[in-house]
């Protein structure tokens, strides 16, 4: 009598599952130290004009202000007196999403990066240099925690998330959210959490992470296509589908600018056979505008 093995439990999937993201977690976070480490922070994270948690800033003095608490060299540019204050900053919060799901493990030449990969990279890499500039950054619908000791927790989280559509609880009041992935598919969930963004406040940026074969579509002759859900898509001439493919990708991409648009966000679109710090430099742009 031949035993049969019992099939793997919940418990096994779940943690094979988490033992290869750990894996992933060093690489991921080196690669993103290097990236962010050769762009400048800037004022990204607090309204200051100069280091800590607090600058100072003046207000005319008025009756009742000690001597001691007046500038008397700022005093002396006027004919007016001014004290000196402290105005207390509240660092600013940033939610990242970078997609997870089957279509991002594709790349048309091993010699590229994963899409996956790649939106990762971006994604933490942003997230270090937000810290770096007093932010509190969260991935996903996580809490968002200020301070550099946040980067291997941000690294955990985006090499845990396997969704393919970002959730709607990662937009929250006086948050700045950023999106990453290809958008290749269905959009509704996109259009509800810009919606939602847009009625709370949040600005925001929508990066499309697409590999070079799927942006020129280069493909001739007899071709199998085969999709991340199992179906496939046999045909004799690859060629001739270009002109259509090419057409749907443009309406995918200024349907994204759109949406983006309409929500008061920015839209760009990346390459990767791009250096990443060319998008890296964009978000940390368009997210300090």
């Amino acid at each position: 009598m031949t035993a049969i093995p019992s099939p793997p439990s919940d418990a096994a999937h779940l943690r094979a599952a988490a033992e290869a993201a750990a894996a992933a977690v060093p690489p991921l976070l080196l690669a993103a130290e290097r990236l962010a480490a050769g762009l400048d922070a800037g004022a990204h994270g607090q309204r200051r004009a100069g280091q800590g948690e607090a600058f100072w800033q003046y207000r005319p003095a008025v009756a009742g202000d000690p001597a001691a608490a007046i500038d008397w060299r700022r005093s002396a540019r006027s004919d007016a007196a001014y004290v000196r204050e402290r105005e207390r900053q509240s660092p600013q919060a940033a939610a990242i999403w970078a997609a997870g799901g089957p279509g991002m493990d594709w790349t048309g030449d091993p010699a590229r990066p994963p899409k996956r990969e790649r939106a990762r990279l971006v994604a933490l890499a942003l997230g270090l240099v937000l810290l770096r500039g007093g932010e509190r950054v969260a991935i996903g619908a996580a809490s968002a925690r200020p301070g550099r000791a946040q980067a291997e927790a941000l690294a955990r989280d985006l090499a845990a998330t396997a969704e393919d559509e970002p959730p709607a609880a990662m937009v929250r009041p006086g948050r700045r959210l950023v999106l990453i992935g290809d958008f290749l598919g269905d959009l509704e969930g996109v259009r509800h959490l810009l919606a939602h963004a847009l009625r709370l406040g949040c600005g925001g940026a929508l990066l499309q992470v697409l590999d070079p074969a799927e942006e020129g579509f280069p493909f001739d002759g007899a071709i199998r296509f085969c999709s991340p859900a199992g179906g496939a898509y046999e045909t004799r001439d690859a060629a001739a589908l270009r002109p259509a493919y090419l057409r749907r990708l443009a309406e995918r991409r200024a349907a994204l600018a759109a949406l983006a648009a309409g929500a008061g966000w920015h839209f760009a679109a990346h390459d990767t056979a791009r250096p990443a710090a060319d998008s890296l430099l964009w978000l940390s742009r368009v997210l300090a505008a």
